[in-house]
Order: structure tokens, then C-alpha cells, then sequence
């Protein structure tokens, strides 16, 4: 069936005049905006664990690892949760109010007592972190797809959404960058310090998190297969037949590794010696706001997985210029924006990959499982992060790095640059080769004018 249809992607019909609208897209982005500030206020969880409470980094990266491959797990059994979910207002909608457990347990885990002991705060630090990442994240990105296909009808409106909406969180994500480094060096300078810290970026992100959940409702049935419930073996056979999705894992694992390893802190700490310079080389990344406005442009031109190499092979050469810049900052900032800029694609193109692969789904008859498809990519996104964190703790331990000193030896400042430059340089090279396998860009055109038809005929379309 493949080589019938197995045509170069065309460009886009121009957008339709039933436009998202500005409310619509800041509302449901204001989800994506509210995770967007925990992950990268969670990246900063290390240094706090290493430095504040004095835990020992390889201890705090064991704990990580450990939480990480558990939240692997749950994200399987989220996704199957989510695709069996039925109820009045949807089928991914409810699962929106993990936004409060997630923000109210962020904040009770930078709130550990310093007086606990070692294994106290162990257990304190690893049992938060299982609730927002295992069980409220989990929930929250199982849904997630879901629930766009069901809110929104249109490709456009998919594109409108990772494009122009993701200037949404890219703004909100510069300013936390921004700002949150800066405080951090003048407030975070004891326990106390860091629960306000946090409290202060925690009920203002859990107030927008929770405006998705009453401004957007469920309105598209795009469900054309097994009826109101999907049951087990089917969703697994979908995990068999769609070998593409298993690329786009290899993909999201990579980003999150990196994205998780938390080493900028510590890199500016150690090696510039100026954590609060994180906050000016943040704000350098406004220079990418022009590609994002240009992203649905360029989408109508290129396919997916061209965009993607393309991005990847910028990205590499921003390490290149991380890894000569040492404490340089105009270098720094240069090897800051080619990263941020080279995994624009990757950020935005991810969740319209999945889309793809439901359609993919629904073309071949099997149910189109986006929930469960999301727990593929899920599982390899927290797989990826548990083993970046993990790795930075044991390998910062292994070459000498201890909290409690105010300079770090000669190994561990080495191995400091080689987690900030060559190590993730290496493995975008390994995903930019496993791109060259992802070829359903190339069927998705006629794929989807099939399913359109296929569900005019049920008379789903509205």
C-alpha cells in the first residue's frame, strides 16, 4: 500500500479562513507555557540538591536516573490510560488539572527541611520529583496530542499552533532564563531563599497552566476505529505495524538528554564563574524570534525530516563554538543562539511527527492511538532525561567534582566543557544519521486526503 501512494510531500494548501485566533492560541498554549517554566525551573534542581542540601552529585544523578525511568514506565501506562479515557468533557481534557500537582510539588521539593538528614532528604527530593515528573507530567504529555487533534480540526491550525504559538513559551521561556538566574544568585542562598525563589514563579505559572483546561474545549470526533473505547490489543498492534514513530523516539531521547543534564549551571559556575551571566546569554536568544515567525513558511517548503537535519547540523556547530568559546562570553552567546536556533525544528516539528504517525494509523485501519503514541516518544523522551541526568552526576562525581568546594579540580572543569560541547555533539550526529530512515513525510499528502474522505463518508467531518 506504501509504494502507491509513496509521493514527494506537496506544499500546503494556503491556511483556511477559519483562523485559531489569538485568545484560542494563547489559551491553549498557556498549558505548554506553565511545563515549559517547571522544566526549565527543574533544571536547577541539581545544583540546589549538590550545593544546598549537600548531597553528594552522584547520589543526587542516582536519584534523577532512578525517578526518570520510573516516569519511562509510567509514560507506557499513560498513554493507554489516556486512549481509554471517555468522559463528558472529552477525552484528554481532565487529565489537565495535573497542572496543580505538578506545581505544588515542585514547590514542596525545594522545600526540603535542611535539617533531615542525608537519607531524608534523599527520599523527600525522590518522592517529590516521582509526583511531578512520574505522575502529573506523565498525565499532562500523554494528553497532550490527543487533545489537539480533538480541539482543532485542521492542518493549518496544527502548524499555527507549533509555529506561531510556540512564541508564546519561547517568550516565556526567555524570561524565566532571563530572570530566574539572576534571582537564583541573589536569593537562593540558603533553604529559605529557595522556597520563595520558587514560590514565586510557582502560583503565577499554576494560574496560567490551568487556562487550557477552562477556555478550550473538545469538539472534533476524529475517531473513525473501535468506536468509544480502544482496547489493549489493539493499541498494541499499532505499536507493531508503525515502525516510524520508533525514529521520531530515537529523536525526542537525544533532546531530552541534553536538554536534562542541567550542565549550564554548573558550567557558569565553574567555568566562567558567573551564574548570573546565564540571565544576559538567555536573553540572546530573542535573535531566534524571526525564524519562528518565518516556521510556517518554511514548513510549506521543506518536509519534516529535512528541516530537522538541517537545524541538527546547526546545532553541531554551535557546540563546536561552546567547546573553543571556554569562558568567552560573545562566544558563548553565538554557540547559545546556532543551538537554541538548530533545535527550533525538533521543538516544534515533534508533535506534528505524531500527529503524522496517527494519521498513519487511521490509513491503515488501526486505531489512531495518539495517546499511546505519545507514550512511545514519552517513554524515550524521560528515558533520555533520566540517563542525562543520571550521566552528568556520575561522570561529574568521577572526575572529582564535589559541592561542598569552592573550586573543582582541573578534571572536573574538563569534564564540565566536554558535557556543555562534545558530548552532545556526538549524539546529534547519531540522530541526524537515523533521520535518514524517517520517510513517511513523503506518504503523509495522500494519506491524509484518503482519511478525509474515509470519514466524510461516516460523516464525521463537520
Amino acid at each position: 500500500m506504501e509504494a502507491e501512494v509513496l509521493v514527494e510531500q506537496a506544499p500546503l494548501k494556503k491556511a483556511s479562513k477559519d483562523k485559531v485566533g489569538a485568545w484560542r492560541m494563547f489559551a491553549w498554549q498557556s498549558r505548554a507555557l506553565s511545563i515549559s517554566g517547571n522544566v526549565l525551573i527543574l533544571g536547577f534542581l541539581s545544583i540546589y540538591c549538590t550545593d544546598t542540601l549537600k548531597i553528594p552529585a552522584a547520589l543526587v544523578g542516582t536519584l534523577l536516573m532512578a525517578t526518570k525511568l520510573l516516569d519511562g514506565i509510567t509514560n507506557l501506562l499513560a498513554g493507554v490510560i489516556v486512549d481509554r479515557t471517555n468522559t463528558k468533557i472529552g477525552r484528554a481534557r481532565p487529565y489537565e488539572l495535573s497542572i496543580i500537582g505538578v506545581w505544588l510539588c515542585t514547590w514542596l521539593m525545594f522545600a526540603c527541611p535542611p535539617e533531615f538528614s542525608m537519607a531524608a532528604k534523599a527520599v523527600w527530593v525522590f518522592s517529590m520529583f516521582i509526583f511531578v515528573d512520574s505522575i502529573f507530567s506523565t498525565l499532562l504529555n500523554a494528553s497532550n496530542t490527543v487533545y489537539m487533534v480533538r480541539a482543532f480540526s485542521k492542518q493549518e491550525h496544527y502548524i499555527a499552533i507549533s509555529s506561531y504559538g510556540s512564541i508564546i513559551v519561547f517568550l516565556g521561556a526567555i524570561a524565566i532564563n532571563v530572570s530566574f538566574p539572576m534571582l537564583m544568585a541573589k536569593m537562593a542562598t540558603s533553604p529559605g531563599g529557595w522556597k520563595t525563589l520558587i514560590a514565586i514563579y510557582a502560583v503565577p505559572f499554576l494560574l496560567i497552566g490551568l487556562l487550557r483546561f477552562f477556555f478550550i474545549k473538545e469538539t472534533n470526533n476524529v475517531d473513525t476505529v473501535s468506536g468509544e473505547k480502544v482496547n489493549f490489543k489493539e493499541l498494541m498492534s499499532v505499536l507493531k505495524t508503525n515502525r516510524y514513530i520508533y525514529t521520531i523516539a530515537i529523536m525526542l531521547f537525544v533532546f531530552n538528554f541534553v536538554t536534562n543534564m542541567g550542565v549550564g549551571v554548573y558550567y557558569f559556575t565553574y567555568i566562567v564563574k558567573n551564574v548570573g551571566l546565564m540571565g544576559p546569554l538567555a536573553l540572546t536568544q530573542v535573535v531566534i524570534l524571526p525564524l519562528v515567525f518565518l516556521f510556517p513558511m518554511i514548513i510549506r517548503k521543506f518536509s519534516t525530516t529535512k528541516l530537522i537535519i538541517a537545524g541538527i547540523f546547526i546545532t553541531i556547530l554551535g557546540y563546536v563554538v561552546n567547546f573553543i568559546a571556554v569562558d568567552n562570553f560573545p562566544l558563548l552567546a553565538l554557540g547559545g543562539i546556532l543551538t537554541g536556533a538548530g533545535t527550533v525544528p525538533i521543538a516544534m516539528l515533534s508533535a506534528l511527527m505524531i500527529i503524522d504517525c496517527a494519521d498513519y494509523n487511521e490509513w491503515q485501519g488501526r486505531p489512531r492511538a495518539e495517546g499511546t503514541l505519545g507514550s512511545v516518544t514519552g517513554f524515550t523522551s524521560k528515558i533520555g532525561a533520566a540517563i542525562g541526568s543520571g550521566v552528568m552526576g556520575v561522570l561529574l562525581s568521577m572526575s572529582g567534582y564535589t559541592g561542598n568546594a569552592a573550586t573543582q579540580p582541573e578534571s572536573a572543569d574538563f569534564m564540565i566543557r566536554m558535557l556543555f560541547s562534545i558530548i552532545p555533539l556526538v549524539l546529534y550526529i547519531l540522530v541526524a544519521l537515523t533521520l535518514k530512515f524517517y520517510k513517511l513525510d513523503k506518504l503523509v499528502p495522500q494519506i491524509r486526503k484518503e482519511n478525509e474522505e474515509r470519514r466524510n463518508q461516516m460523516g464525521l467531518t463537520k
